[in-house]
């Protein structure tokens, strides 16, 4: 580094207090002259520094939808702190994936940080395309303040095993959004006690929700009880069975051995694919392939009572509708809740330059500390995994889900996270969609997925062959 101006006139001053001017010395205006140079050194020293952070970029990769636009606003108030700029490039939702993984064919990744979902990681931890985070996270993130199962499913690969490939970025689960003035409207209130013997109100249980969703249901008014997660682009229709595969007794397989027969083909399992199946005769048309913007459409249109969905996707809900509409988590059947965890974290690339990985961990330390919390949280749609935070009564404040979505975390679960998960979801999305078009039975679907899911694993290396 060029010796600072200051640095220089202090050695000056000792030189001319110990050292006489001679005939082949610097003389008085040789100093005055290296002194005016070494002012100009310093110069170009502060203009090259200012042009070096000006230079500096972090490029983040992200889905198109509210959150990422909010995660803009706070990467420019990053930049103007630091002087390191943010980018967050936008891609909608169903090429997302498809884009960020031919991406990581390249040599070097047009992106410094991905904000994966969260089946990604398993592939992104095994296949050396997410730099490890587990010596640094700790010392960036109070891990002890991170909501135990963002930490379990959004940061850690294997879940529960404290290596951490991802920083928590946005938390997120399912949960539906229901018309509050249908649901208070006298007239409906009467009517519904009359055929079913209890008050209309929000549903605690399945069961409620297959009344009030039958209750709604007018298709000759063009009105609809429900709309439920069953599209085949990407994992639509595995967020929607999963509530219910759950609660009923089922479950994708054993986590610990990769075996799937008799966990997902289960007698509780093929009851809850019937389950899942009959409310079907409540949904609008189209409703067996309906993804997540079928649903916001059929709920902003006016024609369904329910919709299920993910919460980042309701703000404009909220801003066109008001006090219109409210919220309630998913139903349990008998004492068993279970929700779709969503949400992504921050990721790495391994293939950006050391230096842009530096540059990465510096944004997302500084986007973890509670004041820049704080203020992602009044963000609609965008949600913390810090714990105080989603407890306070300034986040219950901030949008009318809020508090709906606190109190769904503590039920969420995750699909598959698996280096393979791409294959077991395009499996279970065709044939859960067999059952819902009703070419197959429920238990004839479960069979063939189960048969799938174990050949997918025994390829893979992670179930054993027989």
């Amino acid at each position: 580094m060029a010796e600072s101006a200051a640095a220089f006139e202090k050695r000056v001053a000792v030189t001319r207090k110990t050292a006489p001017c001679r005939g082949n010395g610097i003389g008085r205006k040789g100093v005055q002259t290296m002194r005016k140079f070494a002012w100009a050194l310093a110069a170009v020293g502060l203009m090259t520094q200012a042009a070096q952070a000006q230079d500096q970029k972090i490029t983040i990769w992200w889905a198109q939808w509210d959150p990422a636009a909010a995660l803009q606003e706070l990467g420019n108030e990053f930049a103007t702190e630091t002087g390191i700029a943010v980018e967050v490039h936008q891609i909608p939702w169903l090429s997302y994936q498809d884009q960020v993984f031919l991406n990581f064919g390249n040599n070097r990744t047009d992106f410094d940080i991905v904000i994966g979902d969260s089946q990604w990681i398993g592939r992104g931890a095994t296949k050396g395309l997410y730099l490890e985070l587990t010596d640094w996270l700790p010392t960036a993130v109070d891990m002890a303040s991170i909501h135990p199962r963002a930490a379990r499913y959004l940061c850690e690969y294997p879940p529960g095993s404290g290596k951490f490939f991802a920083a928590p970025c946005e938390t997120d689960a399912i949960g539906f959004v229901y018309r509050r003035d249908w649901f208070e409207e006298p007239a409906e209130q009467a009517a519904f006690k009359a055929q079913y013997g209890r008050e209309l109100a929000v549903p605690d249980t399945w069961e409620e929700f297959r009344d009030i969703a039958e209750f709604f249901h007018r298709p000759d008014q063009k009105r609809y009880g429900c709309s439920l997660l069953t599209g085949r682009g990407y994992d639509s229709i595995v967020m929607g069975f999963q509530p219910f595969l759950w609660a009923w007794g089922g479950s994708w397989g054993d986590p610990e051995t990769f075996e799937v027969q008799g966990h997902l083909n289960s007698p509780g399992a093929v009851a809850g694919l019937d389950f899942y199946r009959s409310l079907m005769a409540y949904t609008p048309e189209g409703g067996t392939n309906a993804d997540y913007f079928f649903n916001l459409e059929a709920f902003s249109n006016g024609s369904t009572t329910m919709v299920l969905d993910y919460f980042p996707f309701y703000p404009g809900i909220v801003d066109a509708m008001g006090d219109k509409v409210g919220f309630f988590k998913v139903p349990r059947h008998g004492d068993q809740r279970f929700i779709s965890l969503g949400g992504q974290g921050f990721s790495i690339s391994t293939k950006t330059p050391p230096q842009q990985q530096e540059l990465a961990k510096q944004f997302i330390a500084w986007f973890s500390q509670t004041e820049i919390q704080k203020k992602w949280i009044t963000y609609p749609g965008s949600f913390t995994a810090n714990t105080e935070l989603l407890s306070s009564a300034e986040f219950a404040a901030a949008s009318p889900y809020n508090q709906t979505f606190a109190e769904s975390l503590d039920y969420l679960q995750d699909f598959w996270n698996v280096p393979v998960y791409n294959e077991l979801l395009a499996a279970a999305v065709r044939h859960l969609g067999a059952a819902l078009d009703g070419t197959k039975s429920s238990q004839d679907a479960l069979d063939a997925l189960a048969a799938e899911h174990e050949m997918v694993m025994m390829e893979a290396g992670l179930l054993e062959m027989d």
